[in-house]
C-alpha cells in the first residue's frame, strides 16, 4: 500500500481560485504505512519534536489498479473517502530543508497520519463539493470545501499515475484548507468531520 500526499492545494475563496495559474507541477510526497493510526486510537505525541503542526485533509482511497489514468476516468478509480490529519514535525522539517534533505522524518514518523474509517464513494455524488472540518478541544480550527481545491481529485490521480501504478488500497491525502493550521500539544482532543458527520475522534497522549 502506498500513502501519497499533495501539498499547498487549497485557496482561501472562489475569487482567489480564478487567479491561480496551474502549471501541472503538483507537490507530492509520501508517508509509510506505519504512520497511520486507525480506529480512533489515541496518538502518542512524538518525543523528538517541540513543534508539531496539524493539517486536516480528505483522503481518497484507490479501488482498482491503474497506470497513465486519464483525468476523465480518474474518479472511477476512487473507492472511498476518509478524513485524516497530516502531522508535520515542523522543527525537524526546517532542519532537513536547510540541507535540502527528504521530508520523511518530519512527515512519516509513527502516528503522523491518524485517519478515519473510509466512507464508500457512493456517499459522495459530487466530489467537487464536499465539506469537512476539524475541531480541537471543541473549537473549530479548520473548515474546507473541495470547491476550493487547486488540483482536484481527478487531476491528482492522473498526475500520480504517470509516474507509478496505483493499486487498490492506496491512499492519497489531497491537501489541507488554506487557513487554520497550527501547533498541536499533548492532551489536545481532535475531532474531524465530513459533511457534519464525526468520523475521526482522538486525543494526543
Amino acid at each position: 500500500m502506498k500513502i501519497l500526499a499533495i501539498g499547498k492545494n487549497y485557496v482561501l475563496n472562489a475569487e482567489e481560485l480564478k487567479t491561480v495559474t496551474k502549471n501541472g507541477k503538483q507537490l507530492i510526497f509520501s508517508k509509510p504505512d506505519s504512520s497511520l493510526v486507525k480506529d480512533n486510537k489515541d496518538v502518542e505525541f512524538p518525543a523528538f519534536t517541540d513543534n508539531l503542526v496539524y493539517e486536516v485533509e480528505l483522503v481518497v482511497e484507490i479501488g482498482k489498479s491503474g497506470k497513465n489514468i486519464s483525468e476523465q476516468d480518474a474518479t472511477s478509480y476512487i473507492s472511498g473517502i476518509a478524513v485524516a490529519i497530516d502531522y508535520t514535525a515542523k522543527d525537524v522539517l526546517n532542519d532537513v530543508r536547510e540541507g535540502k534533505g527528504p521530508w520523511e522524518l518530519a512527515k512519516g514518523f509513527d502516528g503522523a497520519a491518524p485517519i478515519s474509517a473510509v466512507k464508500a464513494i457512493s456517499n459522495f455524488p459530487d466530489v467537487t463539493n464536499i465539506n469537512f472540518d476539524l475541531k480541537i478541544n471543541g473549537d473549530t480550527v479548520q473548515e474546507g470545501n473541495t470547491g476550493l481545491i487547486i488540483y482536484n481529485f481527478a487531476e491528482i490521480i492522473a498526475f500520480v499515475s504517470k509516474y507509478m501504478t496505483l493499486n487498490p488500497g492506496d491512499l492519497i491525502f489531497t491537501g489541507t484548507p488554506a487557513y487554520g493550521t497550527g501547533q498541536i500539544h499533548k492532551g489536545d482532543h481532535l475531532q474531524a468531520s465530513i459533511e457534519g458527520e464525526l468520523l475521526l475522534d482522538f486525543k494526543m497522549v
